[in-house]
């Protein structure tokens, strides 16, 4: 069996910890490219021996198996259409781009045009088998709190008149919708984006962000109610060692869906 062959787009902390453990990856093992935006700041990171593609046609003769994306909502809107019309299936980790429902009506059509396919990761979070059993439910109620330390917040914090290192008390910076959420913290709320999309929808998904001095990580509460039962899930992720906006864990949860994937048994 050959190579699986994956392109990333965007070679930040994430999609180097992807292409690190992807790289001695056992047999068949991957052959892995980086598609950048010409000029980018990230080439000088990518590996030598890992080629650089400047757009769609340089990814359609490298024939992937799988793109991934882990560079923001900037990348989903400028590469991922493209993909998903060359009939490539395209995971992405920027999951909360999708709270603008054009650009989602956009992909979907393209990959229906082309025959990709949008794979969506769940990231940080946990418990959306559960969620998508429960989304047509008639009593559905859904809320979403994510709690984190000050260094996650430190710029939204000064702008409320707030010293970070000498906050003592939890902060409570936003509470509305998974789409004002998604929209409003691009680079914090894609689980909540994630939530809404396998539940009720962005409109009908509670979201709270809380900054918490006492917090020791990345916390993330989940909590359902419908007529088949409840839910209250939580789940404490150490923050990357990179970027304390995101969760360690991501990386992680991006390759169990690289692994899914390319895998006979898919527990869905």
């Amino acid at each position: 069996m050959s190579a699986r062959r994956v392109v990333l787009i965007g070679y930040g902390a994430i999609a180097g910890d992807i292409a690190e453990a992807l790289r001695v990856a056992r047999e068949p093992g991957y052959a892995l490219a980086v598609l950048l935006r010409p000029g980018s700041s990230s080439a000088g990171r990518v590996p030598k021996d890992m080629p650089i593609l400047d757009g769609s046609d340089a990814v359609a003769a490298f024939a992937p198996d799988l793109i991934i994306e882990a560079a923001g909502h900037g990348a989903v809107r400028e590469s991922v259409p493209a993909c998903l019309a060359l009939g490539l299936p395209v995971l992405i980790s920027s999951i909360g781009a999708l709270h603008d429902d054009a650009l989602y009506a956009d992909l979907v059509a393209a990959a229906r045009r082309g025959g990709g396919r949008l794979l969506l990761a769940s990231g940080a979070l946990g418990g959306l088998d559960y969620v998508r059993a429960v989304c047509h439910a008639k009593q559905l109620e859904l809320r979403y709190e994510s709690r984190k330390p000050p260094a996650a917040w430190a710029a939204e914090l000064r702008a409320l008149g707030h010293d970070p290192a000498a906050l003592a008390v939890p902060v409570t910076l936003f509470s509305g919708t998974a789409r004002e959420a998604a929209a409003r913290y691009p680079q914090n709320l894609n689980v909540a984006a994630a939530l809404a999309l396998a539940g009720p929808g962005f409109e009908a998904t509670g979201v709270d962000v809380v900054c918490d001095p006492a917090a020791s990580g990345n916390t993330h509460v989940v909590r359902a109610s419908s007529e088949f039962g409840t839910m209250s899930l939580e789940i404490a992720n150490q923050p990357s060692p990179t970027n304390p906006k995101s969760s360690w864990i991501v990386a992680q949860a991006l390759l169990a869906a690289v692994d899914q994937h390319f895998c006979p048994v898919v527990m869905m």
